[in-house]
């Protein structure tokens, strides 16, 4: 039987990655002899190489002439660019076959963030990733994101600590962009007022910080900053109680382990469609909502444009360390 072979393009970044993993198992397991590639940059090769319904992952270690050169002895049947920008129209035209895009709804994000008119549809954005693919019937299966750890990246929490392994809090320290992530006086504070294992979670950049944390709470604490790859600390997430975290890629890989999730939402807001979709039920997203320049940006800012920051000053710090404890 022939194979219909799919192109998936996907660039950037880890969490967007994870949340184009329902359109793979879905055209994979629905649509006869579905032969699934997918092309990302070489950094997020890792997140798809152990998905079971990926037949082969390409990464853009070329330009992108000798890339689609390559790309064009799959003899693909179709591409779907679940990133539509200038590289992706590139590789779509050197390739010459038939595409299915994905609408960022970029004028409707503007009208919101500069002029504050919603037009957004009330839809998550693997909806709209599905709605894409409409043309060959597929149905949401409705089991959400995925993501496979392969088995040497699975982490023995006992290797952290002990004590981790009675449960713990993961609290997600860093974000792309400041203007999304929670303060380091506001994490201490938080920290200060569980009385719960916790263990600091983020990648080499917010190592340092997470030090300073850690050192600044004092006890019960454990920093794995810097220290894991990007599956082991999809490990650590999948063996967290609760997990703290602003808008960033660990959300969405804790919303793929249907973890209890306690979302932080600064300068960006959940109506743009990415906050943690399918997540453990009890799950709660924290805003300040009605606060007349929010949202700033689409993505985010070093600092904040007002230099007041409060989306993030002025959560209430007390109540999402109840909400953490009787999620525990």
């Amino acid at each position: 039987m022939n194979k219909v072979k799919f192109l998936i393009i996907r660039f950037s970044s880890i969490g967007d990655i994870v949340l184009t993993s329902p359109v793979i198992r879905i055209l994979k397991q629905q649509v006869k002899s579905a032969d699934i590639h997918y092309l990302t940059k070489p950094q997020f090769k890792s997140i798809l190489e152990s998905n079971p319904y990926v037949d082969r992952v390409h990464t853009l270690t070329k330009s992108i002439k000798e890339t689609a050169q390559e790309l064009k002895y799959e003899h693909f049947d179709y591409i779907i660019d679940l990133h539509r920008n200038l590289r992706t129209a590139r590789f779509k035209n050197r390739l010459k076959i038939i595409s299915f895009s994905f609408d960022k709804l970029n004028k409707e994000k503007w009208l919101l963030v500069n002029l504050k008119i919603n037009k957004l549809p009330k839809a998550h954005i693997v909806d709209r990733y599905l709605e894409t693919l409409k043309v060959f019937d597929i149905q949401n299966d409705e089991k959400g994101l995925d993501y496979f750890i392969p088995e040497k990246d699975k982490v023995n929490i006992s290797e952290i600590s002990e004590d981790l392994k009675y449960g713990y809090v993961g609290i997600v320290v860093g974000a792309f962009h400041n203007t999304k992530k929670l303060t380091k006086e506001k994490i201490i504070s938080i920290c200060r007022k569980l009385d719960k294992p916790i263990l600091l979670l983020g990648g080499p950049d917010n190592k340092k910080e997470a030090e300073e944390i850690k050192n600044a709470v004092g006890r019960n604490i454990y920093n794995a900053c810097g220290m894991f790859n990007i599956n082991q600390s999809a490990s650590l997430i999948k063996q967290a109680n609760v997990i703290l975290t602003p808008d960033t890629g660990l959300m969405h890989i804790a919303s793929a382990f249907k973890k209890k999730i306690v979302s932080v939402w600064g300068n960006t807001i959940p109506e743009f469609g990415m906050y943690p979709y399918l997540p453990h039920p009890d799950s709660k997203i924290m805003e300040i909502k009605d606060l007349k320049c929010r949202p700033c940006t689409k993505i985010g800012f070093t600092e904040c444009p007002r230099k007041h920051f409060k989306c993030i000053n002025d959560l209430n710090e007390d109540y999402i360390v109840n909400k953490i404890k009787n999620l525990f």
